[in-house]
């Protein structure tokens, strides 16, 4: 029993000692192309030290320039954006398809489902409300709940079901653009 209480307390006090050190950012294998490196002289130390003992009006070592070598060219990559003369199109958002996928995920509890399906259904009729004139919200004000409840979602997918919690990440402002315009939410 005495033995663990001493484990317990050197690992207390090694992880309590790592809390505050901080990570170096990771090195990188390809120098940047700025980078030039510098060839040594073909001279040995000890001969660099027998030319600077004969002259002794020297206070620093003779500089002997190295021959320029050629920075690696860091391959250029395609750029994420698109070009002007071509538009990227996403595949159409199937709100059905992905509701479907929320209902089958076992990465989600049959209650919290039903939590989550009852905040769903007061963000619509907060909405309703809106487009009614019933409310005075603004669309900023409605997208923080809607903000807040796809962080509560993806939060519960994340780490189950990481598939589908990317597709939502991806459909975020496509449903966004469904809820803000009054005849694509009259669709819904």
């Amino acid at each position: 029993m005495h033995t663990i209480r001493i484990i317990g307390f050197i690992s207390l006090v090694l992880t309590a000692g790592c809390a505050g050190l901080e990570r170096a950012p990771p090195q990188s294998s390809v120098p940047p192309a700025e980078a030039v490196s510098v060839v040594p002289p073909a001279t040995r130390p000890s001969e660099e030290r027998a030319a600077m003992a004969e002259s002794p009006d020297t206070k620093t070592p003779a500089k002997v320039p190295a021959p320029p070598v050629a920075a690696k060219q860091i391959p250029k990559k395609p750029s994420a954006t698109p070009s002007p003369g071509k538009k990227e199109t996403s595949p159409p958002l199937d709100l059905k398809a992905l509701e479907t996928r929320l209902k089958e995920t076992k990465a989600i509890g049959v209650f919290t489902k039903l939590t989550l399906k009852n905040q769903v259904d007061d963000l619509l009729n907060q909405f309703r409300a809106y487009y009614q004139g019933q409310v005075k919200a603004t669309l900023a004000e409605l997208r923080q709940p809607y903000d807040r409840l796809l962080l509560k979602v993806l939060s519960l997918l994340q780490d189950d079901d990481p598939d589908l919690a990317r597709e939502i990440v991806a459909s975020r402002e496509a449903i966004w653009s469904i809820l803000a315009d009054p005849a694509k939410f009259a669709t819904l």
